[in-house]
């Protein structure tokens, strides 16, 4: 098998005892939070754009598409960065780079143009970007590597609540405000800057506090992993090679779904977007649920086989939607959220296994592959732009099939390292 990892806390004073993670793990529930309901809440931005400046499908997606494509220019950067600067340092800047990003909102409203807003959504990637590639793998090292992927799901799990407040934060200040105040991108400004406050807040204090240092051993010896260049490091580890596009896929599934879930369920059920954007809160409130649920499975079965299941019966979920009609189709897509709720953490968990001291380097080739949520989604809006809702969600489709070969290929290579 891929030689796990375990870890171990540098601590300079004489006494002995067991670690505690518990207030670095709170921290990071709260970052998790912050991640999820500022990420989510671009669903509510891409009908607001699109009616507010009579955008396209594929024009509303740019959204999606300036803010993950962050995800592919700087993931490597911010790699090294937090190999450099350490976890706790990358997440105090991180912060501090996305409240930045809110406060541009406002000059974008004064000028009411769109692509200044772009540009802010731009800047707020960049430091969600530096967040995560600093939080994933300090999570995955706070305690025994068994049960890493359980323990990144549980936290993402109260991430998740911050995804399933999001819909309905949108839907009460920003999509009701339209219809007072029409399509003045002005109803954005105090929203923002309330999250980037919020964001400068819980920099402050994480620059305040201690946090646990860990070192990455192996568990065969004491000697680290040898650092190798990023070239090396995704020729020497297959498990990587094949997770970043795992994850690519899986990442692209998740946002087109998310993104364009308000408008598919406003034609199906010929409602407004105000009424449809609610159903989206029950997708990402699927994701909640899915990541406790997942967290308690994951530590009982393999989680190659978890992954597996999740993945197959989502795509059987988003087939039966394009294929069926009213509520059925809705609640089937609606559902997919609650398959999504454990592939991030276990695709980037089995992904990192065994890769010690390149662990930074190795979550930064993660996160970029995070840029299939702009590649995928926009794809689709250009699908649905020229075809159909039915034609653009067979992107999803294809991208849970990619996930269960990930899973079987490791449950393979697993079996072959054990005989």
């Amino acid at each position: 098998m891929i030689p796990e990892t375990s870890s171990t806390i540098q601590n300079p004073s004489a006494e002995q005892h067991v670690p505690s993670y518990k207030i670095a793990l709170l921290i990071l529930a709260i970052l998790y939070f912050l991640l999820g309901f500022i990420t989510v809440l671009n669903d509510t931005l891409v009908p607001f754009f699109k009616e507010g400046f009579n955008l396209s499908y594929a024009q509303s997606s740019l959204v999606q598409f300036y803010f993950y494509l962050t995800y592919g220019l700087i993931s490597i950067p911010a790699g090294k960065v937090v190999d450099r600067i350490g976890y706790k340092n990358g997440m105090v800047l991180g912060f501090c780079i996305a409240a930045f990003g809110t406060i541009l909102f406002y000059p974008a409203s004064v000028f009411h143009e769109y692509g200044l807003f772009l540009g802010a959504l731009f800047v707020i990637a960049m430091g969600i970007v530096l967040l995560q590639v600093s939080a994933n793998p300090y999570i995955t090292i706070l305690g025994p590597a068994k049960s890493a992927a359980s323990r990144l799901t549980f936290i993402q799990g109260v991430g998740s609540l911050g995804t399933t407040l999001a819909p309905i934060f949108g839907a009460q200040f920003i999509l009701a405000r339209v219809a007072e105040q029409g399509s003045a991108s002005s109803v954005l400004v105090k929203p923002y800057l309330v999250i980037g406050s919020g964001l400068f807040l819980i920099g402050i204090i994480i620059f305040s506090i201690k946090l646990p240092v860990v070192k990455i051993i192996q568990n065969e010896g004491s000697q680290l992993v040898k650092r190798l260049t990023t070239i090396q490091v995704i020729q020497r580890f297959p498990n990587l090679k094949f997770g970043i596009f795992a994850l690519f896929m899986y990442v692209g599934a998740e946002v087109g779904i998310g993104t364009y879930l308000t408008n598919y369920i406003a034609d199906r059920l010929s409602i407004t977007e105000s009424s449809a954007s609610f159903y989206l809160s029950y997708y990402w409130g699927g994701m909640l649920v899915g990541r406790f649920l997942g967290a308690f499975f994951l530590q009982r079965f393999q989680s190659t086989r978890v992954l597996f299941v999740v993945s197959f019966i989502a795509a059987l979920l988003v087939l039966s939607s394009i294929i069926g009609q009213g509520h059925f189709s809705v609640w089937c897509m609606v559902l997919a959220g609650l398959c999504n709720s454990i592939m991030f953490a276990t695709i980037f968990s089995l992904s990192i296994a065994g890769l010690g001291n390149n662990t930074g380097t190795a979550s930064g080739l993660l996160s970029t592959a995070i840029v299939g949520g702009a590649m995928m989604t926009y794809l689709q809006g250009v699908l649905k732009d020229g075809y159909s809702w039915e034609t653009a969600f067979v992107l999803p489709i294809l991208s849970y099939v990619v996930i269960m070969c990930f899973s079987v290929y490791l449950s393979s290579s697993y079996q072959r390292q054990s005989q």
